[in-house]
C-alpha cells in the first residue's frame, strides 16, 4: 500500500505538524540516527502490513504521534517512551519482533513495547476493568511503570478525538474506562491536569445533558464569581504586600466533574454547591524559605477568615509520594461562603500542573538515566491500595475523633462531641434556641432534630414560637449539657402547670365555700394512686382529672377522716403499752420509780397515735399525753406544745421510749429548706432524696422571692438516723443555706 493511500489530505498536513512538534519536544533526547531508522521502520510497515483504523476511524500512526506528543509535552517522558509508542504497533502486528527493535533501538525501548502489548492482550481478555483486582493485575503485567504512563496518555488522546464519533456505544465504553481506571491512575501519579480532563470528557460523553447544564451554569455565573473572587482576594493581597512577600494570586474554577460529584454527594442542585472555585496563592520564594513563607501566608489568611480545621491538607510537611507539595485550607469568606485556598510556590505549582515532567526537571534528572528510583516509588504508590489523601484524612480524623466542628451561617466555629445532633447544637448555643428548635438547615438542606452533625457542617437552626421541649428529646440529644437543660425546661413547665392547676383547684374550693385542708388533700392524692404530687396537679392541668369530681372525692375523704380517727398513714402499730419499772436513766430525774410507755411492743389494750403537731419518728425523745378519750398521743419532747402540756396537764403526762427496731415503719416528716434561688436547685434536692435508701419524697413546694427561695418538703422516713443523714446531705447542695425540721 502506498503511503499516500494510507493518509487523507487533512491527515497528511496533521502528520507533518505533529512530526515537527515531536522533534522539537524530544530532539535533545533522541540519538543521531533515531529519526532516520524510525522513518524506515514505519515506512516499511505501512507497505507490508498496515495497521487498520480503529472503531472510531482514527489513523493509527496519527494517533500514536498524538500520544507521543502528550507523553513528551505533558508528562515529560524521554526517548525510550516516545520510540516505544511509535513502534509498538509494528511489533503487535508481527512486522517486527521485540528482539529486532531491541537490537536497533535498545532494550529499554523493546521492554516498553513488550509491556504495552502484554497490557493490550490483558485488556482484551478482562471485561471488568473497573475492579481493584484488574488494576493490580495491570501493574504486574506492565512491569515498567512507563507503560502505565503511556496508557494514560493514549487514553487522553482518544478521549480528545472521539467527540464526533458515530459509534456511541464504543464511545460510552471508552469514557467509562477513563473514569474507572485511567483517571484514578493519573491522580496517583500527580497528573492532575490530565486526570481532570479525563473526568470531564468522560462526563461529557456519559452524561451529556448534565455536563452542558453545569457548563452553561458556570458561564452564567462567571461574572458574579469573578467579582466575588476579586472581593475575597483584595484584602489578602494588601496584607501579603505589607508582609513583603513576592507572589501572585489566581482563582481557579473547579472542574465540571468535581462539581457534579458534589451535587450528587450533597444531593443538591448546582446553586447548592458552595465551593465552585479555589484561590491559589503562588509565592516566588527561594528553596530554603518555601515552607516558612507558605505558613506565613496561612497565618495571614486565617487571621482574616475563619478556617475549617477539618479541611486542612498539609502536603508541605509530608509531600505526596508522587511529588505533590501544597498547603490547602478552607476558610469562611464574605457572605458566609466557603472558599478553598491553596498555598504553594512557583516550583510546587509547576509540579502540580505538569506532574512528572516538572518533578524530573527540579530533581535534575536528564535523559533516561536516574529514573529507576523514582519509578520504583511510583510503583509503590500505585500498588498501595490506600491513597495519600485517604491516609491523611485518617490521620486528621484520629486527631479529632471525639470532636466535630460545625459553623453557624455567619461563620462562627463551635466544637461538639462526636455524635452530637442538631438539637445538641441548638442547646449548645442557647437554652431558648434549643427549646424552640424544630429542625435545621445543614449545608443548605433541611434536616430533622435528630440529624447527627459532621465536621465542617454549616448549621442554621430553625425555630417556632409554638415549640416546647418534649420528653422524648432526652433520647435525641447526646450531650449532658443539652440533657440537663431539657430536664430543667421540662421541670419548669411542669412547675408552671402545677401552680396553675393548684390555683384553679383552690379557686374552685372558694367558689363552693369549702375549706381547703392540705393534709386531707394529701391523703386523697395518695388514695388516687399518685406517688408524686406534681403528677396529680399535672393530671388536672392536662384535663385527665375533673376538678368538680375531685372536690366531691375530697368531701368524701373528709367524711372518712372524721369517722376514722386513726392516722391515714399506715404504721406498724403497737396498739399497747407495757409498764416496766423505770430506771434512773429512763426518767432522767434520778428520783423515784415511774411507769414508762414502751412503744412498739405489740401489746394489746391501749390505743395510741403519733401527734400531728410535731410528727415524732423512731429515735426521737418522746413522751405520752393521755387524751380525754382515753387514748395516748405521742409527742416529741421538743414539741412546740410540750411546755404548755406539762404546765397545764402535768398529771396526764406519761414517760415513753421506743423499743425494738424501726424496720418496715415510715413516718411523714416536713423539712423547711431556705437558700439562694437557682434554676437547678429543685433538681439537685430531689436527686439526693431519690438516692437515699428508706426515704420517699411525698411532696415538695418551692416559693421564690427577691433571689431567695423557701421550700417545704414532706418525706417518709423510718428513724432519726436516716433523717439526720438526709439533712446533712441537703445542706451540702449548692445554694442551700438552711435545712430545718418543722
Amino acid at each position: 500500500m502506498e503511503t499516500n493511500d494510507f493518509f487523507r489530505d487533512d491527515e497528511k498536513k496533521q502528520l507533518f505538524t505533529l512530526y515537527r512538534k515531536l522533534l522539537r519536544l524530544s530532539g535533545d533526547t533522541l540519538l543521531k540516527d533515531d529519526c532516520r531508522r524510525l522513518r524506515q521502520r514505519l515506512g516499511h510497515a505501512w507497505q507490508v502490513n498496515p495497521t487498520p483504523r480503529d472503531v472510531f476511524g482514527l489513523n493509527p500512526l496519527i494517533k500514536d504521534m498524538q500520544t507521543a506528543v502528550i507523553v513528551a509535552e505533558e508528562i515529560g517522558m524521554r526517548r525510550a517512551s516516545i520510540l516505544g509508542v511509535m513502534l509498538h504497533d509494528t511489533v503487535r502486528t508481527g512486522t517486527y519482533t521485540a528482539e529486532e527493535i531491541g537490537r536497533e533501538f535498545g532494550e529499554d525501548v523493546a521492554g516498553i513495547i513488550r509491556g504495552l502489548i502484554r497490557v493490550q492482550e490483558l485488556y482484551q481478555k478482562s471485561p471488568s476493568i473497573e475492579s481493584e483486582n484488574f488494576r493490580k493485575l495491570l501493574l504486574s503485567f506492565a512491569e515498567d511503570m512507563r507503560v502505565i504512563l503511556i496508557m494514560i496518555a493514549d487514553r487522553v488522546n482518544i478521549m480528545r478525538q472521539i467527540k464526533d464519533a458515530s459509534d456511541n456505544d464504543a464511545r460510552l465504553r471508552v469514557a467509562n474506562e477513563a473514569a474507572y481506571l485511567y483517571a484514578p491512575l493519573a491522580h496517583k501519579l500527580g497528573l492532575y491536569k490530565l486526570k481532570s480532563e479525563l473526568e470531564d470528557l468522560s462526563l461529557k460523553y456519559t452524561e451529556h445533558d448534565v455536563y452542558y447544564h453545569i457548563k452553561d451554569k458556570l458561564n452564567e455565573t462567571k461574572a458574579s464569581r469573578d467579582r466575588y473572587i476579586a472581593r475575597f482576594i483584595d484584602p489578602i493581597q494588601r496584607k501579603l504586600e505589607e508582609a513583603g512577600l513576592h507572589f501572585h494570586i489566581k482563582g481557579r474554577t473547579k472542574s465540571i466533574h468535581s462539581i457534579y460529584q458534589k451535587m450528587k454527594k450533597q444531593k443538591c442542585p448546582f446553586e447548592g454547591v458552595y465551593d465552585l472555585f479555589a484561590i491559589r496563592v503562588i509565592l516566588d520564594s527561594p528553596l530554603e524559605r518555601e515552607k516558612q513563607e507558605c505558613w506565613q501566608v496561612y497565618s495571614i489568611v486565617t487571621d482574616m477568615y475563619q478556617p475549617n480545621p477539618k479541611r486542612l491538607r498539609d502536603w508541605l510537611s509530608v509531600p505526596k509520594s508522587n511529588g505533590y507539595e501544597s498547603l490547602h485550607i478552607t476558610v469562611m469568606g464574605p457572605e458566609g461562603k466557603w472558599v478553598e485556598v491553596q498555598i504553594r510556590t512557583e516550583r510546587m505549582d509547576d509540579i502540580a500542573e505538569r506532574g512528572l515532567a516538572a518533578h524530573w526537571r527540579y530533581k535534575g534528572i536528564k535523559g533516561e538515566t536516574g529514573l529507576d528510583e523514582w519509578l520504583t516509588s511510583v510503583r509503590e504508590a500505585l500498588e498501595n491500595s490506600e491513597s495519600d489523601l485517604e491516609a491523611m484524612d485518617r490521620f486528621k480524623l484520629e486527631l479529632y475523633e471525639d470532636e466535630v466542628f460545625v459553623f453557624t451561617p455567619k461563620g462562627d466555629l463551635f466544637k461538639l462531641p462526636k455524635g452530637a445532633t442538631v438539637l445538641d447544637f441548638a442547646f449548645h448555643i442557647h437554652t431558648a434556641l434549643g427549646c424552640r428548635c424544630i429542625g435545621a438547615r445543614v449545608n443548605g438542606k433541611n434536616v430533622p432534630l435528630r440529624q447527627r452533625l459532621q465536621s465542617g457542617d454549616q448549621v442554621e437552626i430553625m425555630t417556632s414560637n409554638t415549640q416546647t421541649p418534649k420528653q422524648d428529646w432526652l433520647n435525641i440529644v447526646t450531650t449532658s449539657k443539652a440533657r440537663t437543660k431539657i430536664r430543667q425546661a421540662l421541670k419548669e413547665m411542669a412547675a408552671r402547670q402545677t401552680a396553675f392547676a393548684k390555683e384553679m383547684l383552690e379557686r374552685k374550693f372558694k367558689n363552693r365555700k369549702i375549706d381547703y385542708d392540705e393534709a386531707t388533700m394529701m391523703r386523697l392524692i395518695k388514695r388516687l394512686g399518685y406517688k408524686v404530687v406534681t403528677d396529680f396537679y399535672q393530671a388536672i392541668a392536662d384535663g385527665a382529672l375533673d376538678v368538680n369530681d375531685l372536690i366531691d372525692r375530697y368531701l368524701e375523704q373528709l367524711r372518712r377522716d372524721t369517722a376514722d380517727t386513726r392516722d391515714a398513714a399506715t404504721y406498724r402499730s403497737a396498739e399497747a403499752y407495757n409498764l416496766t419499772p423505770a430506771t434512773p436513766d429512763d426518767t432522767g430525774t434520778g428520783g423515784g420509780k415511774e411507769d414508762v410507755l414502751v412503744i412498739d411492743q405489740n401489746l394489746k389494750g391501749l390505743d395510741y397515735r403519733l401527734a400531728r403537731c410535731c410528727n415524732p419518728i423512731y429515735g426521737d425523745d418522746v413522751f405520752g399525753f393521755v387524751s380525754i378519750t382515753g387514748g395516748i398521743k405521742i409527742h416529741r419532747t421538743d414539741c412546740p406544745n410540750a411546755p404548755e402540756l406539762r404546765q397545764r396537764f402535768g398529771y396526764r403526762i406519761v414517760r415513753a421510749r421506743w423499743a425494738g427496731k424501726a424496720e418496715g415503719t415510715q413516718y411523714p416528716i416536713t423539712l423547711r429548706v431556705v437558700g439562694h434561688d437557682d434554676i437547678g436547685i429543685v433538681t439537685n434536692i430531689t436527686s439526693i432524696i431519690s438516692k437515699e435508701d428508706g426515704i420517699t419524697l411525698r411532696s415538695i413546694s418551692i416559693d421564690s422571692h427577691d433571689g431567695l427561695f423557701g421550700g417545704t418538703l414532706t418525706v417518709m422516713v423510718g428513724d432519726t438516723g436516716r433523717l439526720e443523714a438526709l439533712i446533712k446531705k441537703l445542706r451540702t447542695v449548692k445554694g442551700v443555706k438552711q435545712v430545718a425540721r418543722n
